[in-house]
């Protein structure tokens, strides 16, 4: 199915989120899920198998704002192993999140709960400029743009303390930390036009607000960042899906893994653009019309009210609710019952036309969390699993179109003989 003339509208607004996990300054830590519950729901959750606790020293970096505590928890480890000859593919899905930001609609804390209840692991693309208080603005430079300039809100100062606990508390039931960059440029100057020197300025920026906040908030009641940022972000997505060209040299220099700022990808195997792996939103179905929505919260919103958020009559936010869920139950279907290529649906934690993109997109996870050999992933660890499957196998793979499955898996997840390459398409039935 191609890509309808409507979904050229991509990205949309940073938007921002909130909530309070209760901390103190502490040089140890809890691991896994039982990092951010109290007593009583650690007993709940080791009964239900989720997550451990186990105390590890952790070495402060810099001015105390980080730390490193060894290697992130998995609860959850999916264990990166090539598939068999013959074998069917798993489904993966990753949600992922632009912003990643804690306000009074406590988006970031509700989801990690959700997460907890599916046992998933996501992405969350922290914006860089939700670890600087307003007050310290003007230490944002941002490429081409004066001092402090940003297209998104600075946060208030119990928000930026409310996001800094939600980002450790996240990563340690072993999500992934990814950056959304800073100031959300999307205009005509912006990121769509940044050089790759710029780029690494914005990135830099990104990192050094997280490894400076205790600097620049003087919060001395939070613990530290259980990770290393530098080290830890190994991937990202661009605000509206723009300058990807120009990111992928920056990011292949600082090692990055993967990049998720493409905006038009089809429901196919990924691929990897100049050493990285390219994870695009997707075009999928918007039930019950003749168009297509890429997988993302607000380009379902501009096919159904245009880029007005408030713009939704309450009357029919019932049927916009369930049709934004069935689209992504119906990019998911076809996915999972044809080439069962990774699915990715991006979010933003907003309460746009009535909040009922956040209403979808937990009805969608939880439905998709129920089905058998599906993995709820982040995108870092989806760039893990296929890392070590076989190069002719993905190559073969990404041969399946769209709603096309295979007449028989053993043509597609069995290797070439040394010395070939998979460079014809095997049998596949649309």
């Amino acid at each position: 199915m191609g890509i309808s003339r409507r979904n050229i509208v991509i990205g949309g607004a940073a938007s921002i989120a909130a909530g309070v996990v209760g901390a103190q300054e502490a040089t140890r830590y809890l691991t896994g899920d039982d990092a951010a519950r109290g007593p009583a729901e650690r007993v709940a959750a080791r009964s239900a198998g989720v997550g451990r606790a186990q105390a590890r020293p952790a070495r402060l970096i810099g001015d105390g704002s980080t730390s490193d505590t060894g290697a992130q928890p998995q609860p959850l480890p999916l264990k990166p192993e090539r598939l068999a000859p013959g074998e069917r593919p798993p489904q993966f899905v990753v949600f992922s999140w632009d912003g990643a930001g804690e306000d009074d609609k406590k988006l970031f804390s509700h989801f990690r709960q959700v997460a907890q209840e599916t046992k998933a692991t996501m992405t969350f693309f922290l914006s860089g400029i939700y670890m600087l208080p307003r007050s310290q603005r003007m230490l944002y430079a941002p490429p081409g743009k004066p001092l402090g300039a940003s297209a998104i809100g600075y946060l208030d100062d119990d928000h930026v303390k409310a996001t800094i606990q939600q980002t450790g508390a996240a990563w340690l039931e072993g999500h992934d930390i990814g950056t959304h960059f800073n100031g959300h440029f999307c205009d005509s100057r912006g990121v769509g036009t940044w050089s790759p020197q710029q780029w690494r300025s914005e990135i830099d920026q990104a990192v050094d607000f997280v490894h400076t906040w205790r600097t620049n908030t003087g919060f001395h009641d939070v613990e530290a960042l259980p990770f290393d940022y530098s080290k830890e972000l190994v991937g990202g997505r661009t605000p509206c899906l723009l300058g990807q060209d120009q990111l992928l040299p920056t990011i292949r220099e600082l090692g990055w893994r993967y990049d998720a700022s493409n905006p038009g990808g089809l429901q196919i195997w990924p691929a990897k653009r100049q050493g990285i792996w390219d994870f695009p939103l997707q075009s999928i179905p918007l039930v019950g019309t003749k168009y297509t929505a890429l997988s993302m919260d607000y380009n379902i919103m501009y096919n159904q009210i245009g880029p007005d958020p408030d713009a939704g009559s309450a009357l029919k936010r019932p049927f916009w609710t369930k049709q934004a869920t069935d689209s992504y139950m119906a990019g998911f279907h076809r996915a999972y019952t044809t080439n069962r290529a990774p699915f990715f649906i991006g979010n933003h934690f907003e309460d746009w036309n009535g909040g009922i993109y956040m209403t979808a997109v937990e009805s969608a996870l939880r439905q998709i969390a129920a089905y058998p050999d599906v993995r709820l992933v982040s995108f870092r660890q989806l760039a893990d699993w296929l890392d070590v499957q076989d190069p002719t196998v993905l190559k073969k793979l990404r041969f399946l179109d769209p709603g096309v499955a295979p007449q028989d898996w053993r043509d597609y997840t069995t290797p070439a003989p040394p010395g070939k390459a998979a460079s014809e398409a095997p049998a596949a039935t649309a």
